[in-house]
């Protein structure tokens, strides 16, 4: 363990729990830590109030728990109260406890921003932005097909930066994505990015690939400089870069273009079940987010179609 809370009921509860969260529900690394960042908080708190078992937690202690991380953001509070809840639902399961008692502790309320939404022009911008001098070098090709897929398909940066080779279909248009849980679906995706991709791994991607020093990578459709697969830490810096570069005036973040994805597909009259699988999204409720419509845009609609909006 990365490490240790001094409690060995605690320490070995947590050590079970993040092997059935990781082994048995497939959850990705990434959560994986971040349920281990949030309990070992927990934990660590329990221990320092005298708390020696799980079953001797009350409601009350939960409670006074998330009181005391009021100086963070209640978005990140809900995180942490659901890794709570998920580690004492666990415990019931184990026979540790006798009554889930955190379930009916509830989470503060989060702001209900829209995510930030670039329009069709900006993505446009974006993705030309990608392209340096004539755009024929290995890195603006890269740049340029990671942007259109990632607008095409409204993939993660992380399911975009893992799609390998095999898993482009060029005939049918279509990429295989794998997401949260190693879960896969199917996306299509349009001419635009087709073209893009073609000419990425037809004129840059040999050139990085035999950049690389040892075994090259034969996989992975996105290279860095040094013929490795792309990481997110790169793909977040050239979508920022490109950003930079198209001066667009709102901020843009990694889940910028799957946002607009969504949002564009809504907007052009797609049904809400459908962008659902195509975002990979377990729930309906986390889609609808999307469907969103600018003031502007409301306005023109109830003109149009009241029959009292506008004197004739």
């Amino acid at each position: 363990m990365d490490k240790s809370i001094g409690n060995t009921e605690f320490d070995n509860l947590l050590e079970q729990f993040l092997v059935h969260s990781g082994v048995e529900r497939g959850l990705s690394p990434a959560t994986v830590s971040a349920y281990r960042a949030d309990l070992v908080k927990y934990f660590s708190w329990l221990a320092e109030h005298k708390k020696t078992t799980i079953g001797s937690v009350s409601s009350q202690d939960v409670d006074s728990f998330l009181q005391s991380l009021s100086g963070l953001s209640p978005r990140t509070r809900a995180r942490t109260l659901a890794s709570v809840h998920d580690v004492h639902r666990f415990a019931l399961g184990q026979g540790l406890t006798d009554i889930d008692i955190s379930r009916k502790i509830k989470a503060p309320k989060t702001s209900s921003q829209l995510p930030q939404v670039l329009s069709v022009e900006e993505v446009a911008k974006l993705i030309d932005a990608a392209s340096i001098g004539d755009g024929t070098d290995p890195i603006s090709l890269r740049d340029r097909a990671l942007l259109e897929f990632l607008y095409a398909t409204g993939a993660r940066v992380s399911e975009a930066i893992g799609t390998n080779l095999g898993d482009l279909d060029f005939d049918g248009h279509v990429a295989r994505l794998t997401g949260k849980g190693s879960k896969q679906r199917l996306v299509p995706f349009g001419s635009y990015a087709v073209d893009a991709l073609m000419r990425y791994l037809n004129m840059g991607r040999g050139p990085l690939q035999r950049a690389a020093k040892g075994t090259q990578e034969t996989s992975a459709v996105f290279l860095n400089k040094r013929g490795k697969r792309l990481s997110r830490q790169s793909a977040w810096e050239i979508i920022r870069r490109c950003a930079s570069r198209a001066r667009l005036c709102k901020p843009v973040h990694p889940h910028s273009l799957r946002h607009s994805f969504a949002t564009h597909l809504i907007q052009g009259g797609a049904d809400v079940r459908t962008v659902q699988k195509l975002l990979g999204h377990a729930s309906v409720s986390t889609t609808q987010v999307y469907m969103h419509i600018t003031p502007t845009i409301l306005m023109e609609e109830y003109v149009t179609a009241h029959p009292r909006a506008v004197k004739r």
